[in-house]
């Protein structure tokens, strides 16, 4: 995930003061607010700066990243913000939001799915054929399919574009069985060679984008992130969960 460099919590501190009536951030506020940001992280190719449910304290997205500045223009926070009495993560409800943005548009001929028929719950899953725990959880694929559980593969080689993990996995994609030499490069055989048009590295990219850090890394058709493997069981009741919690 990008994160924000720490001199640049330093430089906050010379944000414009801003008043606040009624509790109403005036929309002039927020743009200034936004082109001291802008100012300071050049780069970056969003800045939307937005109120929260706390009086006083701003939502900045940079990027794909969540940060919190105050109203005054004179503290800079990174964090989450939860709701204790209904346990919403504000700040994953934002973030799953970009992520939504972002993955708006991907094709399902671009993955690699292991699906069931009429599967109860779809989930991206950005995979290392490498990675220990994504092997773990590609071994149990029949135990997530009996739970309902399509896993649509897209691709995130952690040791980056060109590395041996991404050619292993470049191979699999131009396989013409792509399911089985994807199965026989986490078995920990090497797929014949091949090379082809292929959307590894764009995947890469856009894990990149939604703060994908490592694998596996799970993805709800709400744009929550699961980080890390969890259990066929596990997931389905966790699925659930959240299921009931947003009805």
């Amino acid at each position: 995930m990008n994160r924000i460099p720490l001199i640049f919590a330093a430089f906050v501190t010379s944000l414009p003061m801003t008043a606040v009536v009624a509790g109403v951030v005036e929309e002039a506020e927020f743009n200034a607010v936004e082109e001291k940001l802008r100012e300071l992280a050049p780069n970056a190719t969003t800045i939307a700066v937005s109120e929260t449910p706390i009086d006083g304290l701003l939502q900045v997205q940079i990027n794909s990243d969540i940060i919190y500045v105050t109203e005054d223009g004179e503290y800079l926070l990174q964090g989450q913000i939860i709701n204790i009495d209904t346990r919403a993560n504000i700040t994953d409800q934002a973030r799953s939001s970009i992520r939504m943005d972002k993955l708006t548009g991907l094709k399902r001929e671009e993955q690699i799915s292991f699906a069931p028929d009429n599967p109860s719950y779809d989930l991206l899953v950005f995979t290392d054929i490498d990675c220990g725990y994504c092997r773990k959880l590609h071994n149990q694929m029949p135990e997530y399919n009996e739970q309902g559980i399509a896993i649509h593969y897209l691709a995130f080689p952690r040791a980056g574009i060109g590395s041996d993990s991404y050619e292993k996995y470049v191979s699999a994609w131009c396989a013409e069985d792509q399911k089985a030499a994807l199965t026989l490069a986490k078995n920990g055989g090497q797929p014949e060679p091949r090379v082809c048009d292929n959307p590894i590295a764009k995947q890469y990219d856009l894990a990149r984008e939604i703060g994908v850090t490592g694998t596996p890394a799970i993805v709800t058709t709400d744009g929550t992130l699961i980080p890390g493997y969890v259990p066929p069981t596990q997931l389905r009741a966790r699925l659930e969960a959240m299921q009931t919690q947003a009805e």
